[in-house]
């Protein structure tokens, strides 16, 4: 085991002075929070220049403040109760949707081993051996808050918003699921601090005389689960385009239709602490973690101190501008597409990515061949390919006339008139004319007392 591997042992989580876990406490619950006033602030200008607006740039410099500044104003609103809900239950939703996502948080590694105050301590609050499972049952747990709120208003929308998140959650947190199961077959363990050590050690190789490591991330490595899992958190998160359970043109606002001041901006800041966590995740899972990209990785105190923490961070970033430019780029998705790309399209793939990665690791195991690998995996794969490639599509119907005795839908007839209204029939007025000059339009009837 290298070094660096063994500063992430679960042997030292738990042996620190209490203050010291406090101050980490603290220090993750700031860092959610300020993240989540800077990602609507980023998102707001992201957004903005993508559609040649300016966006926030009045409360503080370039506009920065304008997240706390409506955080202020959400806590400081009249808070309305409509007289219909459940009232335990209405004001226990919100609080349900929130803790979850930052409990999340506290196993995602910032750094290595750095000294505080004196103690050498890890940047991280604390690991499990299933870490990752953790993070997965805090995500499912946020899943109630948003149910009950649907419940608990009284209301058809936002009902009907809850139960579109909780069949949206079934559907993406088992595709989530799925694409972690080869990352974890990978690096032999569930704890996120020994994911980061199994993505230091990378190829190393000779480019111009000078000897050059890169680390092999899982991004690239496992690049199908990659990308399951990031389709999987945008779906898990609620955001744009599988933002169906608060669609507005359907749902005026989902599940939180009901609710306002303080408890909205509950939801409103348990969505985003999410998004940081799922992005916080992936870079974990996939981009190797705190450890510095290369070339910065040259450099040998890259990966010590508190130099871990900057690319972290940055990486996280990287990941909630996918986000953002997601939203301002494609339209929301139909509820029956959003259903079938998950239970059709990323549950199959992932399945199928698993047996993979598992065949070339057993493989592997029986000291086979590279020439012998490409063989046995390739002309499955290949004959796969050619049966989905070759299969003849279904042609879509010919549109044909009906029949006189064929059931058609209800078509109004065209040479119909608007009756006029009691009021101007009293009087002997004429209905007020359309555009065009004309004074009638197509109406369902037989007579102007239809």
């Amino acid at each position: 085991m290298t070094s660096a591997a063994a500063q992430t042992t679960l042997n030292g989580f738990g042996a620190e002075p209490i203050w010291l876990l406090l101050v980490k406490v603290v220090a993750v619950f700031v860092f959610l929070v300020v993240m989540t006033l800077f990602t609507i602030w980023l998102e707001r200008r992201v957004v903005g220049r993508m559609q040649n607006r300016i966006g926030p740039n009045r409360v503080g410099p370039q506009g920065l403040l304008q997240s706390l500044a409506d955080g202020l104003k959400l806590a400081f609103k009249e808070d309305i109760i409509p007289v219909m809900v459940d009232k335990p239950v209405y004001i226990l939703a919100p609080i349900l949707s929130t803790i979850p996502a930052f409990l999340a948080f506290s196993v995602i590694p910032f750094g290595p081993r750095v000294s505080v105050f004196g103690h050498h301590t890890a940047l991280q609050l604390t690991d499990l051996p299933v870490a990752v499972l953790f993070v997965l049952a805090c995500s499912s747990l946020g899943i109630y808050g948003i149910v009950l709120a649907g419940w608990s208003s009284g209301s058809t929308y936002p009902l009907l918003g809850g139960l579109r998140s909780a069949a949206q959650m079934v559907s993406y947190e088992v595709s989530m699921g799925l694409s972690m199961v080869a990352v974890f077959l990978t690096a032999g363990s569930l704890s996120t601090s020994q994911i980061v050590a199994a993505q230091a050690s990378g190829a190393a190789f000779s480019l111009f005389g000078m000897s050059l490591h890169l680390p092999s991330w899982y991004a690239i490595m496992l690049a199908p689960s990659f990308v399951i899992y990031f389709i999987s958190a945008v779906g898990e998160t609620n955001r744009a385009p599988f933002d169906l359970p608060e669609a507005e043109t359907e749902l005026v606002g989902g599940f939180h239709t009901e609710y306002s001041s303080l408890k909205f901006a509950l939801f409103f800041l348990a969505e985003y602490i999410n998004m940081v966590t799922v992005s916080a995740l992936a870079t974990t899972l996939f981009l190797g973690g705190w450890r510095a990209p290369w070339p910065l990785s040259l450099w040998a105190g890259a990966n010590q101190g508190w130099w871990p923490v900057l690319w972290f961070t940055a990486k996280l970033l990287i990941a909630l501008f996918v986000f953002i430019w997601l939203r301002g780029t494609l339209p929301r998705l139909r509820y029956d597409q959003f259903m079938q790309l998950g239970w059709k399209v990323l549950v199959p793939l992932s399945l199928l990515w698993i047996l993979l990665v598992d065949a070339v690791r057993v493989l592997g195991a029986q000291n086979y061949s590279r020439s012998k690998l490409m063989v046995i995996l390739g002309i499955p794969l290949a004959i796969a390919l050619l049966i989905v490639f070759l299969w003849p599509e279904r042609k879509p119907p010919v549109d044909v006339e009906p029949g006189p005795e064929e059931v058609t839908f209800p078509v109004p007839p065209m040479d119909l008139v608007v009756p006029p209204s009691p009021a101007l029939a009293a009087t002997g007025a004429r209905s007020p004319a359309l555009p065009g000059g004309s004074t009638s339009v197509d109406v369902i009837g037989d007579s102007p007392d239809a």
